[in-house]
């Protein structure tokens, strides 16, 4: 893809190094121009820019935080009955505006199997406004509002989601970038409710220098903490990367909102995603 026919422009306010802007340029390069997109308050709405003015070479329509899934219902709707049914209607949101805030219309945009395609850019927690915990903050990870560290589990927003039946759910990275693009393609030829998750490690809000986003990302998948995998219909799993090589704690280790974390809170996380990558492997099998 050359530089005009990049649908992020450059000169953006993303932080230096943040992958959320490099995740968000793949998924683009991969959706092409003819999409419209709804970005509710998140770091994204701040990347793509006040309205009139926007760092995307697409339409974009930012809604208040809770409405993102109505939005892109009503989109969706209005492009149809103009003949537009090519046209791709898409969200990019952030956890906060996902697992918490906007997921009442995104759990009723998915009963109702609108035709959408859902990105939670997933950085666990409400980062814009200062690192605060989200549902989607994981186990003991300080946070502004969890100083001493988040007492409960990070919500699982995909098994959620696959539980509505609908076609499509899958997590993802730019750490694995061929996996990416192929599920973004994948989702894209889909009708009905789909949904992708992208880790996307926030440097300032999880303490990590600023070269160390892909990194992070990668290892994330690479100890189980952020598996790769895909669901069709609810039912249908697949793993995209079969195997865990790494123990959690060299994860831990990278990330300064565990620096106080003590041995039986890193035991205790190491057998969190050994059940869970357990549940996974049966459900995949």
């Amino acid at each position: 893809m050359g530089v005009m026919d990049d649908l992020l422009c450059s000169g953006h306010v993303a932080c230096p190094g943040c992958i959320e802007a490099l995740s968000l340029r793949r998924v683009l390069a991969s959706l092409g121009p003819d999409t419209v997109a709804v970005i509710p308050p998140s770091c994204l709405a701040i990347i793509a820019g006040a309205q009139p003015l926007s760092g995307l070479r697409i339409p974009v329509y930012q809604p208040a935080l809770e409405a993102s899934a109505a939005s892109a219902s009503g989109l969706r709707r209005a492009l149809d009955a103009l003949g537009k049914k090519d046209t791709q209607v898409v969200v990019f949101a952030g956890d906060g505006g996902t697992y918490d805030i906007g997921f009442q219309s995104l759990s009723s945009a998915a009963e109702r199997n609108e035709n959408i395609l859902y990105f939670c850019f997933d950085n666990e927690g409400y980062m814009n406004t200062g690192a605060q915990k989200s549902s989607s903050t994981p186990h003991y990870a300080r946070t502004g509002s969890t100083p001493a560290g988040k007492p409960t589990k990070k919500k699982n927003l995909t098994e959620i989601m696959a539980a509505h039946e609908i076609p499509y759910v899958a997590t993802a990275c730019a750490g694995f970038p061929a996996d990416l693009m192929r599920k973004v393609e994948k989702a894209k030829a889909m009708r009905g409710m789909r949904l992708i998750t992208l880790l996307v490690p926030c440097l300032d809000g999880w303490g990590v220098p600023e070269d160390q986003g892909i990194a992070l990302a990668r290892l994330a998948v690479e100890t189980g903490v952020f598996p790769l995998y895909e669901v069709e219909d609810g039912r249908r799993y697949r793993l995209n990367v079969p195997s865990k090589s790494r123990p959690v704690r060299e994860y831990l280790e990278k990330q300064g909102r565990y620096s106080a974390i003590d041995e039986a809170a890193v035991q205790a996380l190491q057998g969190e995603v050994d059940d869970a990558w357990a549940r996974l492997l049966q459900r995949a099998s």
